[in-house]
């Protein structure tokens, strides 16, 4: 074991893996401060790279290996350490190994290595994973995952790297086909294994205190390793952790916590978290993660925001919904620009009657009746948009083609009173986009009542390829998109947003003649595709988008939300399905599949004629049974 002196000679070994070879501003942000405490620093990227990204990293060091896409961070590391071989790598004091899957710091790596310096130890890291009583990746020899050094930062001394045993340990690492791989074969024995051979290590950040509250505090209680330990990294997985594991280990709080401590109580850039996510990450992890669903007042102004040019743009076709939609447009400040888009010039002259005694600046323009809504703003209105800071997008609705018509008006109801609840309300909207400035979209969420309880878990529909072909061919947008993650859009069609958020789609320079004529009543049209892409042409161009909520409806959605919660839970414990969330859907989608197969083998031998009303007695059976 040894002590570091004053001016200790390290070699740095930095990891970089991105799916498109593109080293984000967190990276530089994470090396500009790491390679103050280096002596020397090289770089191993797997895979791709960029030729602008080379040349970022290159501003580091030129000792940068490109190497193909194989074995993880392990062997990219062994790389790296062959490249310099045993007997330079003994010349160093200590042989740092870190990878992008860190972000930082929050505070300078300084304080950590001077601290760390110190000690009287063989080899370090910044967090701990505490023991798991089980083996979750099949390769751990006693059944178990023993506490170890997470290997997102490990810091070899001398001591270690001369001895033999480390040497053959990286010499004999075996090939990494996987991340249960590189965790249970290298990253969860690695620490015990030293250990029992007599070396030394310790931890910069002491969760001791948090054993037995979580295996991975560095994931699950960010916000308290950085505020109270002075932890000075966070994990990126933090923002698309998979959100069933995060309700299973914790309430869903961590994420949240930790992005809202950073923006408002440290100098940590959080731009540096929305370059990386908003690009590489699918925004419906994003929402859930980061819990991006503002729930606002309608009594009460939470801060006045700055002066902003704001307009509220409205499509209105239903003159016998007029003066209701009206009466949500008056929520909007005095002043105000108001466009309102009509489809004749009878129309025309019935909204400007309506609307003469108003405190506001309005425009009625006459736009063709082809495209609805979505025409009314993409061409009706794209010569103006640029005008304004901030816009409120709506359109009276009347749903008729669903009974009884309470249920289309109820849906009609959820979009207004979570866009123009109050003049409170509306003034919290702006002041929440004023607050933050990568925030592009809000809007209500899907419905989920009535017929239109599907499309709250389904709202791609059959509109996925027709969305994606938008976005990549037409729009030349490259944005995380995933059909078996639901889209984040104002399904609605209404929706606040600031222009410069959905720049690249008004600069399409839509004409009418690319939007199906009336009668139009059919799903999967360019219509469906545009009202799913909002939120990605938003994301594509670097803004985030989130759900929107009055409090009045708040109430409502979660009492809905938990209902059907409830009910789902008990028919499916009602069939002998039990336990964790998750594993009440993996079951059930077992007995799904098993079904399936029963009903395959029973086709094969009953005849024809008796399927259909063999099917209709077997869907009246209420219990499956086991």
């Amino acid at each position: 074991m040894a002590t570091l002196g004053q001016d200790p000679k390290r070699l740095g070994i930095f990891f970089f893996f991105d799916a498109q070879g593109i080293a984000d501003s967190y990276v530089e942000a994470l090396l500009a401060d790491m390679v103050k405490n280096l002596s020397e620093l090289v770089i191993v990227v797997n895979g791709e790279l960029t030729a602008k990204s080379y040349a970022k990293l290159s501003a580091f060091t030129d000792n940068i290996i490109l190497r193909e896409n194989k074995g993880l961070d392990a062997w990219a590391y062994k790389t790296a350490l062959e490249s310099y071989g045993w007997d330079r790598l003994v010349e160093f004091d200590e042989v740092v190994l870190f990878n992008a899957t860190i972000m930082g710091p929050v505070y300078p790596f300084e304080e950590m290595f001077t601290e760390m310096a110190g000690r009287d130890i063989d080899f370090w890291g910044i967090t701990w994973f505490h023991k798991v009583p089980y083996d979750p990746f099949g390769h751990a020899a006693e059944g178990y995952l023993p506490r170890h050094l997470q290997s997102h930062f490990h810091a070899y001394r001398r001591s270690l790297v001369s001895s033999k045993a480390f040497q053959d340990y990286w010499d004999n690492l075996p090939q990494m086909n996987s991340y249960e791989d590189s965790v249970g074969l290298h990253e969860a024995p690695f620490t015990q294994r030293f250990e029992r051979l007599g070396f030394t290590s310790d931890v910069y950040v002491n969760t001791e205190d948090l054993e037995g509250y979580t295996f991975s505090p560095v994931l699950f209680a960010p916000k308290r390793l950085i505020e109270e330990k002075r932890c000075p990294i966070f994990k990126r997985r933090s923002f698309f952790h998979d959100y069933q594991d995060l309700v299973r280990q914790s309430v869903g709080n961590t994420s949240l916590d930790l992005y809202e401590y950073l923006r408002d109580h440290t100098d940590f850039d959080t731009n540096l978290i929305w370059d990386n996510a908003l690009r590489t990450m699918n925004m419906e992890d994003l929402v859930k993660n980061l819990q991006l669903t503002y729930v606002l007042p309608t009594q009460a102004v939470i801060r006045e925001p700055k002066p902003q040019k704001v307009a509220l743009i409205a499509h209105l076709y239903y003159m016998d919904l007029l003066e209701p939609t009206l009466a949500y447009v008056t929520s909007m400040p005095e002043g105000t620009d108001l466009i309102l888009t009509v489809g004749s010039q009878e129309k025309a002259e019935l909204v400007e009657e309506a609307c003469k005694d108003l405190p506001y600046n309005v425009t009625v323009r006459l736009i063709e009746n082809r495209g609805r809504d979505v025409s009314a703003l993409l061409v009706g209105c794209k010569d103006i948009i640029n005008d304004y800071d901030l816009v409120c997008f709506t359109h009276d609705k009347k749903v008729t083609q669903v009974k009884p018509y309470s249920v289309g008006d109820g849906f009609a109801i959820k979009c207004f009173e979570n866009l123009l609840a109050t003049r409170d309300f509306v003034t919290n909207v702006i002041a929440t986009f004023d607050a933050e400035p990568r925030l592009g979209l809000l809007a209500p969420t899907p419905p989920n009542h009535g017929d239109y309880f599907p499309l709250f878990s389904m709202g791609w529909g059959p509109n996925f390829e027709r969305t994606k072909t938008l976005l990549e061919k037409e729009l030349n947008l490259n944005v995380p998109i995933d059909e078996g993650k639901s889209p984040i859009a104002p399904l609605g069609t209404m929706f606040w947003f600031r222009p410069a958020a959905l720049k690249p789609l008004f600069d399409h320079d839509w004409t009418w003649e690319e939007f199906p004529p009336e009668p139009n009543n059919i799903d999967g049209t360019i219509l469906h595709a545009i009202e799913r892409a909002y939120g990605y042409v938003a994301q594509a161009s670097g803004y985030f988008c989130g759900w929107l909520f009055s409090d009045s409806f708040a109430r409502i959605e979660i009492t809905s939300l938990s209902h059907y919660v409830q009910d789902f839970t008990h028919a499916v414990a009602e069939n002998g399905i039990l336990g964790y969330e998750d594993d009440m859907v993996s079951n059930l989608y077992r007995r799904g599949v098993e079904l399936r197969r029963l009903k395959k083998q029973a086709e094969r031998w009953i005849p024809r004629p008796l399927h259909r009303p063999l099917l209709k007695a077997f869907s009246r059976v209420r219990r499956i049974g086991s």
